[in-house]
């Protein structure tokens, strides 16, 4: 579907296509304010401003039940294989009977069921990011379930839009690498924090782990633009060489940044298990 052929629909099944893909009834009422759509970037900036911006904890929510928990089997098997949770479907019966363990331990910790945006990641990835984050208050938790819901919202509107034009979005604003110089490799499956200070804390508002490449390409959202502020990303460098039997000097590594406008942040991390440096990259 075009983006001209969504706006000759009629606004209820316009507001439809909306809900399914994000299901939050206030969300949908504003976002029909603006239809018809003028292009796709309007589209986008729309859900991210009305989602960050005039949405409350309870339109949060209300989205969050339209998901089906990760590692349910038989919601998986039955809805939901060969799409945004593939990589679950392929997984062995230990790890998705992990993943409903988890799932259940975060539905009786937080009081919702848990957010991710599981394009791209293994079953096994998920569960790793699923017992990191079961480790977060409920206030860190809310922040990035909604995160995680608008990267989903914008991947169900290219979906919906198969021949739309979505080539304006971008790479998350803040990204990082993680190169393991000891072996000359990307640092794989090192879970990483990103962080704000709040009322004298520090707080996560994404997480997630590196990909094969030692990159996490979407810890924010796209087109979501931070405040100018510093910033502090934590990389779980302890559980990175306990995996691999070795020992580091460095449990954790935080690096503080300070972002000035909404241009794109790389923070990069080369590592070794008795040292490390970074820097702004491009």
């Amino acid at each position: 579907m075009t983006l001209a052929a969504f706006n000759t629909l009629d606004k209820t099944t316009a507001a439809q296509h909306l809900f399914a893909c994000c299901g939050s009834t206030h969300w949908v009422s504003a976002m029909m304010i603006h239809f018809p759509f003028v292009s796709e970037k309007q589209l986008v900036d729309c859900a991210t401003s009305i989602w960050y911006e005039q949405n409350s904890e309870s339109d949060w929510r209300e989205s969050f039940t339209h998901h089906p928990k990760i590692g349910d089997v038989k919601s998986l098997t039955e809805k939901f294989a060969g799409k945004e949770q593939a990589g679950v479907a392929v997984a062995t019966s230990e790890t998705i009977a992990a993943l409903a363990q988890a799932n259940t331990d975060y539905e009786n910790k937080f009081g919702f069921i848990f957010i991710v945006c599981a394009t791209g990641k293994s079953a096994t990835e998920m569960l790793q990011i699923l017992l990191d984050r079961l480790k977060n208050t409920a206030e860190e938790e809310l922040h990035i379930a909604m995160g995680e819901q608008q990267k989903i919202s914008i991947i169900r509107f290219r979906k919906l839009l198969t021949e739309g034009n979505f080539d304006f979005l971008k790479v998350s604003q803040i990204t990082t690498h993680v190169l393991d110089t000891a072996v000359g490799l990307p640092g794989k499956d090192i879970t990483i924090r990103l962080q704000v200070q709040r009322i004298n804390q520090w707080q996560t508002i994404a997480q997630g782990i590196t990909n094969s490449d030692g990159r996490i390409p979407d810890l924010l959202p796209q087109e979501r633009t931070l405040a100018p502020a510093t910033y502090r990303m934590v990389f779980d460098t302890g559980g990175y060489y306990k995996k691999q039997n070795l020992k580091t000097f460095y449990p954790e590594v935080e690096i503080q940044f300070t972002t000035f406008d909404e241009s794109h942040y790389h923070v990069p991390l080369l590592l070794n298990p008795f040292g490390y440096s970074t820097y702004r990259g491009s």
